[in-house]
């Protein structure tokens, strides 16, 4: 039997995973979502152009390989007809390839308004929600009230579909919220039969055939171990495990059939909306990273706040999902500055720890930095290893000694072919 590789991201989202788990899917026969929604934004840059795929898997651009969008994943009707149109605009075709799990549960227009009403609500206590309707969807999964794209093709879906809708309205009772639900809903059907158009799985039951045929899976990640409902930066986080244990509740497969744990991290740290930040830049410096990273939200467009790199949090979450391997993007970014940081502990009020506290949002916590010499040369085009330059080499080497896991690939720009293998 084969065993299944995964990919996550181990800071607050964003770390590049859309471009890697392209350039890997070539290695592999399926490559499956198992968390998240619309929420995500996974990018990628190939024959000078960008996409921006959202719940739809990143492999979907290599002609051979089933994509699949898993049961922990919630699916809006609408952003997936979206996506759908936009890859077969670029002339895509991937009918066959595509399959979506019955037990991914569904994102409704009122999830929407829930979640627009419900975060202007909370007025400075905002947890920066990308008002997708992810949060109230997960609450109806966990409710066990909500819509499951399996249910799609039952003769009573309307009739569930109103009653959940009646639910919803209810509670909107409560806000002073304007809103108009009927400008929402043709597009959310249309986006329905949309779904109808691919084949609906039992994914639990193929992914474990696929396992037993021998065929290789890439379980892909959206968001990052820090935004982790159980183990980030709580309460602002996500609504699902985006940590290594989420697949195998996202998918059906078993932690004893977990191979490699694929781990990426940027070479300096970034975060959107609210939420604590301990290396967080609030000056000339920060605002250099965002614009030479160009470090917009994929899924927002909301400007990333940027830092150096947090070591203590990257460690942190390298135990919590078994990481077996780290991948480091984005090391282009910091060729344009003459010192680089990097986090090594955290000072809190008089005391110092290596530990990731669990008042991380209210606590005052000080980086402790160990100084770097920055390297100054354009390493965009350089494909060996041994030839990037000895400053970065040393940057790499301590990383690696600090967080006890070697780092495999690098990236050193947007494009597939920018990429390191050591």
């Amino acid at each position: 039997m084969m065993k299944v590789d995964v990919i996550l991201g181990l800071q607050w989202g964003d770390e590049g995973k859309g471009k890697i788990v392209d350039y890997l899917t070539p290695a592999y026969d399926i490559v499956a979502r198992f968390q998240g929604g619309p929420n995500a934004g996974h990018s990628l840059e190939f024959n000078n152009q960008k996409h921006v795929l959202h719940s739809i898997p990143s492999g979907i651009f290599h002609p051979s390989i089933i994509n699949i969008i898993g049961n922990g994943v919630v699916l809006d009707p609408v952003a997936f007809k979206k996506e759908v149109d936009e890859l077969k605009a670029h002339g895509l075709e991937f009918q066959e390839r595509l399959k979506i799990s019955k037990k991914a549960h569904l994102i409704l227009p009122s999830h929407r308004i829930l979640d627009a009403a419900s975060e202007a609500s909370k007025g400075k206590t905002k947890i920066g929600s990308t008002l997708k309707g992810i949060g109230p969807a997960y609450m109806d999964k966990t409710g066990r009230n909500g819509l499951r794209v399996g249910d799609i093709l039952m003769h009573d879906f309307i009739e569930r579909y109103d009653f959940l809708k009646m639910k919803h309205m209810q509670i909107l009772k409560q806000y002073d919220f304007k809103f108009n639900i009927a400008e929402f809903e043709n597009d959310w059907f249309e986006g329905i039969e949309m779904i109808k158009k691919f084949e609906l799985i039992d994914s639990e039951y193929e992914l474990n055939t696929y396992l037993n045929d021998k065929k290789m899976i890439l379980a892909e990640g959206a968001q990052g171990t820090m935004l982790d409902i159980d183990f980030g930066s709580y309460p602002f986080v996500t609504s699902s495990n985006t940590i290594s244990a989420g697949l195998c509740t996202g998918l059906g497969i078993a932690p004893s059939k977990i191979n490699d744990v694929l781990g990426i991290f940027k070479a300096y740290c970034t975060r959107v909306g609210s939420g604590p930040f301990p290396t967080e830049l609030d000056n000339a410096t920060g605002q250099e990273i965002q614009r030479l990273g160009r470090e917009v939200g994929a899924t927002t467009g909301r400007p990333r706040r940027c830092g150096w790199i947090d070591l203590v949090a990257l460690k942190y979450a390298v135990m919590i999902s078994g990481v077996s391997k780290l991948i480091m993007t984005k090391v282009d970014i910091l060729s344009h500055f003459d010192e680089i940081y990097a986090a090594v502990s955290y000072k809190i009020g008089d005391k110092q720890t290596d530990r990731v506290p669990f008042e991380i949002s209210t606590l005052q916590i000080e980086p402790i930095y160990k100084k770097f010499k920055g390297w100054k040369i354009d390493v965009m085009n350089v494909s060996k290893y041994n030839d990037l330059p000895a400053e970065l080499i040393d940057y790499i080497r301590f990383i690696e000694d600090f967080i006890g896991v070697p780092i495999a690939i690098i990236s050193v720009g947007p494009d597939r072919e920018q990429t390191i293998i050591r």
